[in-house]
């Protein structure tokens, strides 16, 4: 599950930078219970949300502020460009959302395993 969000100034060089980050990242066990798979080494599946939430600000006061998410004009094409890069260098599609719709979606998280990952510091 690839919850992502995009920022104001996010551009398509995030997105390659994020593809290949995605697709090489090793946090599936190996036969020692070793973080040491990629999604492409266990032949997996991907499904891709968009989350403007995860850009929210909560400095001030108790209502978070969403302004460093990008607008929808910016980020739709950016959020697509990012499916379409997976489904080109993995050669699957993944599993989507639907940009900006109110979703229920059930997942899994086996660990507690949740990796933030930031295509402007790149880490």
């Amino acid at each position: 599950m690839v919850l992502a969000g995009i920022a104001k100034g996010d551009e398509m060089s995030d997105i390659q930078w994020l593809t290949r980050k995605l697709l090489n990242l090793r946090i599936f066990e190996d036969d020692e219970g070793k973080m040491n798979l990629s999604i492409k080494d266990i032949d997996g599946e991907i499904m891709v949300v968009s989350q403007f939430t995860l850009f929210a600000t909560t400095k001030k006061g108790n209502r978070p502020g969403f302004n460093a998410s990008a607008a929808p004009d910016e980020a739709i094409p950016l959020y697509n460009s990012l499916i379409d890069h997976i489904e080109q260098q993995y050669g699957k599609r993944p599993a989507t959302g639907e940009f900006g719709a109110d979703m229920d979606i059930d997942m899994i998280n086996h660990g507690p395993v949740t990796i933030m990952i930031d295509s402007k510091n790149q880490e």
